[in-house]
């Protein structure tokens, strides 16, 4: 029984050796197999070699530009027989791929180039108003606005966060690519600012005596309490019944202590006949322009020699010529639209037509309505019989009943009559002679005349040089008139 028992055990262990060594011997066989087969397929699988990275990042909106790469088989080039699929939007934010291959028959060998296109520019934000910014005390930053621009996503303003602090606000934008822009607003608390204190009516005014002084009052603004005209204070009185220059001081203070004054000058003069309140004084005033070139001139002269003077404008010349004439501080008066005597005075509405269309002009230019005219031809014309009788002895009351003041001349250069055609010595000599200390002195020229805007300055040399002083006519100034012919 034994026996039998080892001869099935030597059985089994004999069939065990054989099993394992034909596995074995199998294994061995397959091993050769696939290593003949691996060197098979290295000799007929193509070398495929990308040329630089294979992963590479470039910026948004750049070039994106082809490294390269190299195809051999049995060590000889085909480069050209690779293939390649994909593309690169450097336009648009995002993860691109190139794929290239090579095939030699059922052999192909494959390579994959991986490209980011990537964002990396800060947003531009922009803040309105200014970064460091005086607020007035015990009030609140008004927000003035701000933009945020982006060169990827375009305007992100909306996207702006606004962090608010005591004494600065941070604003915060981000892109869609995560790259972030913060600025910086700063605030100091105070007010340093005078209030802005302003006249009513003009800086002068002119009172007959025995007349009414009628106070025209002030305006007060205050950059931060607003309109303070209620905390103003006036010192000073006018007594018109004694002749003499008067002074009139207004004052007010503001909430944090700011002060602001101002002056007025009130002259009352005794109603003498000539209607002169200020002997000696000259006012050059000129007629019939704007014109461009000699307005110029004479506007220069003016400016360079310290002098205000008078137009009396018409519908004519360029509006820059008029607005310079005004924002240089001269007198805007109205002289006539048309000129054209027959329209004029064809009737007494004819003329008030001609006079607004005139005045609506100035209005326009320069956003003042002015009440100072000259008529055409002068109060003392007669060329207006031939249209309608007795009409300057209507508009002579008329003008002054609907609230202008009008003035003639009391010296004539004659730039338009008798020196017309000579040379500009003759404008300098009737003036010059007919100058007078004892009198207002109203001088009629024409902005026109090249002559005129030539012999300017030598005009205003000689009466600096001889005691004369200059102004320009304002509402307060005593109209100078002349007798009425018709």
């Amino acid at each position: 029984m034994k026996k039998i028992e080892k001869l099935k055990l030597k059985e089994t262990l004999e069939k065990g050796i054989k099993k394992e060594f034909y596995l074995k011997t199998f294994l061995c066989v397959f091993c050769i197999l696939l290593l003949l087969l691996c060197i098979l397929y290295s000799i007929f699988l193509p070398k495929l070699t990308l040329k630089g990275s294979k992963e590479i990042t470039i910026s948004y909106n750049t070039k994106y530009q082809e490294e390269g790469y190299q195809a051999s088989l049995y060590g000889k080039d085909i480069t050209k027989k690779v293939k390649v699929r994909g593309n690169v939007n450097t336009k648009k934010v995002g993860v691109y791929q190139i794929f290239y291959s090579i095939e030699n028959g059922i052999l192909e060998e494959k390579k994959i180039r991986t490209i980011r296109v990537v964002d990396k520019e800060k947003p531009i934000l922009e803040l309105k108003g200014k970064e460091q910014v005086k607020v007035c005390p015990n009030k609140t930053y008004k927000e003035e606005g701000y933009q945020a621009k982006d060169d990827y996503d375009g305007d992100i303003t909306s996207k702006v966060k606004v962090i608010e602090k005591k004494d600065h606000f941070l604003y915060l934008v981000e892109d869609s690519s995560h790259n972030k822009t913060v600025k910086k607003r700063s605030f100091t608390y105070e007010d340093k600012t005078a209030p802005n204190l302003k006249l009513k009516g003009n800086d002068t005014i002119y009172v007959v005596e025995n007349g009414i002084y009628k106070e025209e009052g002030v305006e007060a603004i205050d950059n931060c309490d607003g309109d303070i005209t209620h905390l103003v204070i006036k010192e000073g009185k006018v007594n018109t019944q004694i002749p003499g220059t008067y002074e009139i001081t207004y004052k007010v203070i503001d909430k944090n202590g700011n002060v602001a004054s101002v002056k007025r000058r009130v002259v009352v003069y005794k109603n003498i006949a000539s209607g002169c309140i200020d002997p000696g004084v000259i006012y050059l005033t000129f007629d019939d322009g704007p014109q461009i070139g000699t307005t110029e001139q004479i506007l220069n002269v003016l400016k360079e020699e310290n002098v205000k003077a008078t137009f009396f404008v018409t519908s004519k010349g360029p509006d820059t010529l008029l607005k310079r004439e005004y924002e240089e501080g001269h007198a805007i008066g109205l002289h006539t639209s048309s000129h054209n005597y027959a329209e004029v005075y064809a009737s007494i509405d004819a003329y008030f037509k001609d006079l607004k269309a005139v005045s609506d002009r100035v209005k326009r230019v320069t956003d003042h309505e002015s009440k100072i005219i000259r008529f055409p031809g002068g109060s003392s014309n007669t060329i207006s019989r031939r249209y309608q009788i007795g009409i300057m002895s209507q508009l002579t009351k008329e003008v002054v009943n609907k609230g202008y003041l009008y003035y003639d001349w009391n010296v004539d250069s004659e730039d338009a009559g008798r020196c017309v055609g000579k040379d500009a010595n003759c404008i300098y000599t009737n003036i010059t002679s007919r100058l007078s200390h004892n009198k207002c002195n109203m001088i009629l020229m024409h902005d026109i005349k090249w002559n005129t805007a030539n012999i300017l300055r030598d005009i205003i040399h000689y009466g600096k040089n001889n005691g004369y002083h200059f102004a320009k006519i304002t509402e307060g100034t005593p109209m100078i008139k002349q007798g009425v012919n018709n």
